[in-house]
């Protein structure tokens, strides 16, 4: 990996370097988390700091009605934490007889959050710090307010127009009926009461308590299937990681029913051609990647479940080298084709990625799907509700299919590459439909063609949308985007600043002998932190 003090991309931000480091998508909040490691606390301790106070400070992309999946090196081993819910015991495929297509918003989309029960699950095994200690940053901030930062309230006035007639999302997160801007102070006081009762009963309050009446008696108003049972009968599953292999480099992911599947195969794909021959910003190179993830794409969409429901094809089956190299045979390197798959919705996530000086690592992405999530708010409380059943397909024949107590096929991963003597990088890229191919797309920058962090995140990026469609940055190069619309693809050009569609990526890299090396997305509003 080459560190440069003058970077091939457009950038006004270096690679940080530092013992301990805390990586996100909005400052006060990577504050949050370093704070813990100052006090005594650990990675673990720090994400877990970091992902409470984005669910105050960063409400567009997350809340405590949010689901969470987490990676954790603990020094010497790997392990992988999905906290996400299911739905409710009464969604049965009848109750959604009337729909053509899933909702999108409201409370036919709201299933069970995990986010609070992956914090409790991470502190329990891995936590130094007493538990309430990592709720004080948010809490504070809950009370007396904090300053709105450019790219949240963009995102905030979008939803504001859309989602202000949802129940309870004004009285939530409006003032005097219209969003925060950008520099206004924002005081959320029901949050901090919320907080500080999760804080105090280790999550009990959320799951069996007062907060859980709360939010089930909201939904019985609105003749809503979420259930007290529903919540109390919620756990997180400490499931391992899922990997492929690419030359000496090994992608970690969480299992299905993520999308993390989808990023192996296309790197397991993509080892089949001769990517490794091209340098990183050869039209080619960028042919070979997208045409890689429409494969993979197209698989995951027709096989990806929970994976309590993955009969037919199991993960061995679609990881298998021999398959993926009869799917490597169908990438024409003259022309782009149609495989007939298109990328989910876009969303709104948060992602963090944590590092401490003992070699702890955590990698932890949080979302509540599309941006603030159903448009629901609990009255009173703070807490606002995930769309993450709009994740469900109405097929009678896919394993996706709505159904009761199950859980949805997820867009949120996080990721984990590791080498062969040890810990790589910990890293994720949040934004629906781009996440896939982010950690694709990061993976090659940082370690096959070898971008710093904060180099591989500035540079140009692109987005696989459906049939021959191709998103791309306009700040991509003249000569690149003519290539590739030479050989078929179908561009679309977005700008970075203002179209959200191109993820937020933060990247924790470890340096060769001791310490790391971050980069943080600067077209989000976050940083890389450490000391």
């Amino acid at each position: 990996m080459e560190f440069r003090a003058n970077h091939t991309y457009p950038s006004r931000r270096s690679a940080v370097f530092a013992d301990n480091m805390v990586t996100t998508s909005q400052p006060l909040a990577a504050q949050a988390g370093l704070a813990m490691i100052a006090r005594g606390g650990n990675a673990v301790d720090a994400a877990i700091a970091t992902a409470i106070t984005l669910t105050l400070v960063e409400p567009t992309g997350n809340g405590l009605g949010s689901d969470a999946f987490a990676i954790v090196w603990d020094g010497t081993s790997m392990h992988g934490l999905n906290a996400s819910g299911r739905s409710p015991a009464g969604w049965s495929p009848e109750r959604f007889a009337k729909f053509k297509e899933m909702p999108y918003r409201g409370w036919e989309t709201v299933t069970v959050p995990g986010a609070v029960s992956a914090w409790v699950s991470l502190s329990e095994r891995f936590g130094k710090l007493p538990f309430a200690t990592l709720f004080e940053p948010a809490i504070s901030y809950a009370q007396a307010g904090f300053i709105v930062t450019p790219m949240i309230a963009e995102l905030w006035n979008r939803a504001a127009k859309e989602l202000g007639e949802y129940p309870g999302f004004a009285e939530t997160f409006l003032l005097d009926g219209k969003a925060p801007k950008a520099g206004e102070r924002f005081v959320n006081a029901p949050l901090a009461k919320t907080l500080q009762l999760i804080a105090e009963t280790k999550g009990e309050a959320f799951y069996k308590g007062e907060l859980a009446a709360a939010i089930c008696d909201f939904a019985a108003q609105h003749g809503a299937a979420l259930s007290r049972d529903d919540m109390a009968s919620h756990s997180p599953e400490w499931c391992g990681t899922i990997s492929k292999k690419f030359d000496e480099l090994e992608l970690h992911e969480i299992p299905p029913n993520g999308q993390g599947i989808a990023a192996l195969m296309a790197l397991g794909i993509l080892s089949h051609t001769r990517i490794r021959d091209l340098h990183a910003d050869d039209p080619l190179a960028t042919h070979l990647q997208v045409e890689a993830i429409k494969l993979a794409l197209l698989d995951a969409e027709t096989y990806v479940a929970d994976g309590d429901y993955m009969m037919d094809i199991t993960v061995e089956a679609l990881l298998d080298d021999v398959y993926l190299a009869s799917r490597a045979a169908l990438i024409d390197e003259n022309q782009a084709q149609n495989f007939k798959v298109g990328a989910p919705k876009d969303g709104g996530t948060v992602y963090l990625t944590t590092a401490d000086a003992s070699g702890m690592m955590v990698s932890f992405i949080q979302s509540n799907y599309a941006g603030f999530g159903s448009g629901i708010a609990i009255p009173g409380t703070g807490i606002s509700m995930q769309n993450r059943g709009a994740g469900f397909s109405l097929d009678p024949e896919s394993p996706n299919r709505i159904g009761p107590n199950k859980r949805p096929f997820h867009t949120i991963i996080p990721g984990f590459l590791m080498g062969p003597i040890g810990p790589l990088m910990s890293f994720g890229v949040m934004g629906g439909p781009m996440q896939a191919q982010g950690h694709v797309q990061m993976v090659l920058r940082t370690h096959v063609w070898g971008q710093d962090p904060q180099m591989a995140t500035d540079a140009p990026r692109w987005r696989f949308v459906e049939g021959l469609k191709l998103a791309c940055e306009d700040t991509m190069a003249g000569a690149t985007l003519s290539a590739l619309a030479a050989l078929g693809h179908e561009i679309v050009l977005e700008a970075p600043d203002n179209a959200f569609g191109f993820g937020g990526a933060q990247l924790i890299c470890c340096l060769n002998e001791d310490g790391y090396a971050s980069g943080s997305d600067p077209r989000k509003d976050g940083v890389a932190a450490g000391f």
